[in-house]
């Protein structure tokens, strides 16, 4: 069995176990309320939609290692910059605005810290080269996507998942500005991962 298969079945099972674990906790939390409302609140999280994406393209790759076209490929680089994103965005922005203990410690952990390092680890390991620079465009697509989802959500029912996309907590133009930088921030790290596929897919090339 090949290293990416099985980083993909481990990623996988990670992925699985911390969503299902953190659906459990939020309907628990939110028991009074009940599932379906539980459940609206759950699939408003960046993390917890990303990380459905994620799981599912490992899912894929662990049950159909061989199939993988270009699009495949596309998604996964879009998957891995959102991942790195939640990531990066949860230590330096979110980590210090809760304490989560027991369980929630434990999805919190997998869901910000190890589910990216699978993806990360998942995605290096695919094949490489097959990316152009003009790719970054489609990593920017998703947060655009969400941010639009989050602020229609946020007008129906008052709650929003983080507090930057909050119009009722900053003025417009900070929100605009925080939006764009999200944006920028998106399409860095795309390029980034642009440059590592082009550099591991010349690497692969070499005659040996």
């Amino acid at each position: 069995m090949s290293a990416v298969r099985i980083v993909s079945i481990l990623g996988a099972v990670i992925g699985w176990t911390a969503l299902i674990l953190q659906l459990v906790l939020i309907m628990g939390t939110l028991a009074e309320q009940g599932p379906l409302f539980a459940v609206w609140r759950y699939l408003g999280f960046f993390t917890i939609l990303t990380n459905i994406w994620c799981t599912i393209l490992m899912t894929n790759a662990a049950i159909r290692p061989a199939s993988r076209n270009g699009r495949l490929q596309r998604s996964e680089l879009a998957a891995a910059t959102a991942i790195v994103i939640v990531g990066i965005v949860y230590s330096i922005a979110l980590r210090d605005t809760w304490n989560p203990q027991g369980w929630a410690a434990v999805a919190d952990h997998l869901l910000h810290d190890i589910s990216p390092i699978a993806f990360a680890v998942f995605w290096l390991l695919r094949p490489h080269g097959g990316l152009n620079w003009r790719d970054a465009a489609l990593c920017v697509i998703w947060p655009v996507i969400y941010g639009v989802y989050a602020l229609v959500r946020g007008s129906i029912d008052g709650w929003y998942a983080y507090w930057f996309l909050d119009p009722s907590a900053m003025e417009l133009t900070q929100l605009l500005q925080t939006a764009l930088a999200l944006i920028v921030g998106f399409a860095a790290v795309g390029l980034v991962l642009i440059t590592a596929d082009r550099l591991l897919g010349r690497r692969a090339a070499r005659p040996r």
